[in-house]
């Protein structure tokens, strides 16, 4: 992992870039207040959030090992839809790392794909938009999609759009869970890994 300094540069250089805290957030694998707190911190004199980085990027260089990840999620999604004798129709990528998940993901179930943007200014409550070249979701069962879930606003902001738009989020599906929890307002979380801060 990198030291504090290394991802200070980092998250300045992307800022400098143009990139908003949540995209460095996203770009870093870290929650948005530790971003925060990198950008704006006296790193001398307070401690940082409490946090855990997660870097997949031995996964994400080569499109054959996001193919395995897929096919990792895939049967995950299986199991849970035979779990709730249920099934779907459109798999969603959240942009950024959710879309080649989805994409591959789609392809291995046979499934419909769409496109999630998610924006920053208002990430909880929704606001957001579908790619018009994907499919659509209005009365649709969907699965959603994600790299990482660190404190939950992302999903239960893709959650939200979505039911707004008339689908049905039965799962959302995540590489890495930092959150902790089970669900996400209501539709089950399952995560290929699951991590805890011990003491907490």
């Amino acid at each position: 992992m990198k030291g504090i300094e290394s991802l200070v540069e980092e998250a300045m250089e992307y800022k400098k870039n143009g990139l908003k805290e949540k995209e460095i957030a996203t770009e870093l694998n870290l929650s948005i207040d530790t971003v925060t707190w990198l950008l704006t911190k006296n790193l001398k004199d307070e401690a940082p959030p409490t946090d855990v980085q997660i870097g997949w990027r031995s996964v994400g260089v080569f499109g054959g090992r996001i193919g395995l990840l897929a096919t990792l999620f895939s049967d995950i999604i299986l199991e849970e839809m035979e779990s709730m004798e249920d099934d779907f129709d459109t798999v969603i990528g959240i942009a950024i790392n959710g879309i080649p998940l989805a994409t591959l993901i789609s392809e291995e179930l046979n499934k419909e794909l769409a496109i999630y943007r998610p924006l920053e200014e208002n990430r909880r409550r929704g606001g957001g938009a579908l790619s018009s070249n994907y499919a659509g979701v209005s009365g649709k069962k969907v699965v959603i999609v994600d790299d990482v879930i660190s404190t939950g606003e992302t999903m239960e902001g893709a959650i939200t759009f979505l039911e707004n738009e008339g689908a049905d989020p039965v799962l959302s599906v995540v590489t890495v869970n930092k959150d902790g929890h089970d669900e996400v307002i209501g539709v089950p979380l399952r995560a290929v890994i699951r991590a805890k801060l011990i003491g907490e």
